[in-house]
């Protein structure tokens, strides 16, 4: 199958609207050309700084503006960033990912503190992923120069529905933060959460725009969202199994050299139901007990899931692997 750039709604709605079995099975094949499906990416996800961001997502109980039960907290001494790592590594991590309730990246101490973190967790022979909100062309390039294997920054939905969900940041400010990553050399991790009020049209829109970046992005998350007191999507209804698999199935097929990861929302989600997810061509979870603020199933019980279906963790990759890219 031929890597494509210039998928329309229309096409990628084709796919999608194909009868559940069949695309289930599409998506499978897709999945087996191009990847080992015994092997899922295994990553931990820690908040090292929670709490306070200014910005709106009407998703996240983060927002200082939203009253939920985070409290602000200082960024973490590094040797509990040390110490988390090598725990996420023992339970199986090959990626360990450090998020900041940030806007935006500031050149102050508290990112070169970051930047030590990062070396700190590449020398454990992790992949290293960061998200730390909007960046500038010259700290995408000193994250780079720190071992960072990935950077996240989701693209949350189409840019139609954009503008209710957040309005302390455009659409296009995501794009240029990925436009910086593409160009440092770092992979970029992009996705979006399902659940969030918004048209199939509008997930297929999603996916329309990150199948225009080339090459696409390494690492797509597909979250369903999780509801959470005093935020305004507080009181949105759970997103049903049918539509988690029919958009990872989809994913997989538009973008079908990329990590499709089976991201926030798990906890809802039956085993049997994980199980259809990495038949579609989920080939990522994030594993540990929480994922930034939210719940998340740990270690253990991932492991056992991953003995009945007969998977294993995939070993991590060095980021000295991977060439900038001309944007």
């Amino acid at each position: 199958m031929n890597l494509r750039y210039n998928w329309t709604k229309e096409e990628i709605r084709e796919i999608y609207d194909t009868p559940f079995i069949d695309l289930v099975y599409r998506a499978a094949s897709v999945h087996r050309e191009h990847h080992n499906p015994r092997e899922v990416q295994v990553s931990s996800l820690l908040s090292i700084k929670t709490g306070g961001c200014p910005e709106d997502c009407a998703y996240c109980p983060q927002a200082a503006r939203y009253h939920t039960d985070v409290e602000v907290e200082k960024l973490l001494p590094l040797s509990e960033v040390i110490k988390s790592a090598e725990k996420a590594k023992l339970g199986g991590a090959s990626r360990f990912c450090m998020g900041a309730a940030w806007r935006e990246v500031r050149d102050n101490s508290d990112f070169d503190r970051v930047l030590e973190m990062v070396e700190a967790v590449n020398a454990l022979d992790m992949e290293v992923c960061c998200t730390l909100g909007m960046l500038t062309e010259d700290q995408a390039k000193r994250l780079a120069a720190s071992g960072v294997y990935a950077y996240n920054h989701n693209l949350d939905t189409s840019e139609e529905h954009y503008g209710e969900i957040i309005s302390t940041r455009e659409y296009g400010d995501r794009l240029d933060t990925l436009k910086h990553v593409r160009k440092s050399g770092m992979t970029i991790c992009s996705g979006g959460i399902i659940g969030m009020g918004e048209s199939i049209d509008d997930r297929l829109g999603m996916l329309v725009t990150l199948t225009s970046f080339n090459p696409h992005p390494e690492s797509v998350p597909i979250n369903a969202l999780v509801p959470v007191k005093g935020t305004p999507l507080a009181d949105q209804p759970t997103v049903s199994i049918w539509e988690m698999v029919k958009m990872i199935a989809t994913t997989r097929i538009v973008m079908p050299h990329s990590v499709v990861r089976l991201s926030a929302g798990r906890t809802n989600m039956s085993d049997e139901g994980q199980a259809l997810c990495f038949m579609a061509g989920a080939n990522s979870i994030f594993a540990g007990d929480k994922l930034l603020t939210t719940p998340n199933p740990d270690f253990n019980e991932d492991m056992e899931l991953f003995k009945v279906l007969g998977l294993v963790p995939k070993k991590a990759r060095k980021r000295e692997t991977v060439k900038p890219e001309a944007v």
